[in-house]
């Protein structure tokens, strides 16, 4: 068995591998099983895989780029464990188990230094402090990367319902209607927007119809959203009638002083339509029945 350097620990790490790498996966295997491993989220020979890569390149990495885990010579591990965090992210693990895929590599790693460093008490002791400010460092870099992907699938699921909540209809030839559930703030009220305003190209429609039924108050903030989406649809060339205007909402209207003078407000969706119905000169007769 040859001798380990004693410093810099990478060239340790470097030369454990080398020897016994096959070792050390099975023993890293092992210690997973025994922990967090979710064989419910990820086949054995997959883990497996992830595994053999990341001795691999930390091997690789090891030999050259010291401990510095932000050296050049990381950068494959750093995207491999990046590639890890943010598929492990999707498929449903936790930060913990995320973390753990690194953090359990400590116990057969350890277990090598105190077989090769045994009787050196200091040796041992500088190897294992800065592998595990390494194993540390990795980590807490699974953890951010796993974070980030976190947000950004919660950012796409909060676009995605947005847009689901904002459906435009066309009730008729020339006549759309937005029904809003919820309440009304500045991101919402950009795809209200680009909704309604592309809904009225797509059907030349002349009059737009914003049911606010479903919106639970309204304040001088919604209010001003409601202008802005007023004035875009007018500037579109389509006029716009307000509808649901409950009872509750209109005193708050008048009590905090905002001015919907210049907005026509219908208290039902069905009286909105029938005023959009006469704007385009229309009207709807009752057939009488034949007799």
């Amino acid at each position: 068995m040859s001798a380990l350097p004693q410093n810099p620990v990478g060239l340790a790490i470097s030369t454990l591998l080398a020897r016994d790498e096959q070792t050390i996966l099975n023993d890293w295997l092992k210690a997973m099983s025994e922990g967090t491993r979710r064989a419910d989220l990820i086949k054995e020979s997959d883990l497996r895989s992830q595994c053999a890569q990341f001795l691999k390149l930390l091997r690789q990495a090891s030999e050259t780029g010291g401990t510095n885990f932000k050296a050049p010579a990381w950068g494959p591990v750093r995207e491999m464990l990046a590639e890890v965090s943010r598929s492990r992210a999707l498929q449903g693990f936790s930060p913990l188990d995320t973390a753990t895929f690194v953090f359990s590599f400590k116990r057969p790693l350890f277990a090598r230094f105190q077989q090769e460093y045994k009787g050196q008490p200091d040796a041992l002791a500088a190897e294992m402090w800065a592998a595990t400010e390494l194993l540390d460092d990795m980590g807490l870099y699974t953890t951010e990367v796993y974070q980030k992907s976190r947000e950004e699938v919660i950012g796409r699921q909060q676009e995605e319902l947005l847009e689901l909540s904002t459906p435009v209809v066309k009730l008729w030839d020339g006549i759309v209607a937005l029904p809003l559930i919820g309440t009304l703030d500045s991101a919402r009220t950009q795809v209200v927007m680009e909704s309604l305003l592309q809904a009225i190209v797509q059907t030349n429609s002349r009059v737009a119809i914003i049911d606010i039924t479903g919106v639970p108050t309204v304040d001088t903030v919604v209010a001003q959203h409601l202008l802005k989406t007023v004035t875009a649809a007018r500037l579109m060339g389509a006029d716009c009638i307000i509808s649901g205007v409950r009872p509750q909402i209109a005193q708050t209207i008048v009590h905090l002083g905002i001015n919907l003078l210049e907005v026509a407000t219908k208290a039902t969706l069905a009286a909105a339509f029938s005023t959009a119905m006469q704007r385009l000169g229309l009207q709807v007769v009752r057939e009488t029945p034949k007799g």
